[in-house]
């Protein structure tokens, strides 16, 4: 069995998988489909105000939701050595430009992109074509699970897919950097 297809089919389909990234285990869905996004917001039970982080499969899908990638954040994309959230400025939102959801994006307009450490993650992005949200596995408020065991069945029997528990081996089990990037290249570090 392909370890991707249940996963490709639920993503295409406005579904919500439950997966284990390069950092903890993640609840995601098309990142271009407000509707399944909506979703997660709703399994999470967190406020739509609060933005959701996404995961790319190399800098060129991040320019194609992007208007313009600070050459500071390519930098620190070229030089990182772990799992990275960086905060772009200025998202593509909306399908009249084939952008993003709007409900990933924060109110001003900027957006919390990684590019997973892990093989599996990365490919799982490249082979659907679009960013998927990358959100911790929890409740909002809730302690964050670092491994399957550790999510509440709630979430489990709230997502349409489940991916293979043992893919948690490429889970480092510690939340992502969070470097917040501004177009001139100014940078603030949100979490270290």
């Amino acid at each position: 069995m392909n370890v991707y297809s249940d996963a490709l089919e639920a993503l295409r389909n406005g579904g919500v998988l439950l997966y284990p990234t390069d950092t903890v285990w993640g609840l995601g869905c098309d990142a271009t489909n407000p509707e399944a996004v909506r979703k997660v917001y709703g399994i999470k039970r967190r406020p739509d105000s609060k933005s959701l982080v996404l995961l790319a499969s190399d800098l060129d899908m991040v320019a194609r939701y992007i208007r313009e990638i600070p050459e500071m954040a390519v930098q620190l994309v070229e030089v990182n050595d772990r799992p990275m959230t960086i905060i772009y400025p200025d998202a593509l939102t909306g399908p009249d430009c084939r952008g993003l959801a709007d409900n990933v994006v924060a109110e001003d307009g900027s957006v919390g992109i990684r590019i997973p450490m892990a093989d599996f993650c990365r490919d799982l992005v490249r082979r659907f074509g679009r960013p998927i949200v990358s959100t911790s596995a929890n409740i909002s408020g809730e302690p964050t699970p670092k491994r399957f065991a550790d999510i509440p069945q709630t979430i489990k029997d709230s997502v349409d897919c489940i991916l293979d528990p043992s893919l948690e081996r490429q889970s480092s089990g510690k939340a992502s950097s969070i470097i917040k990037v501004g177009i001139d290249g100014t940078i603030d570090i949100i979490r270290k």
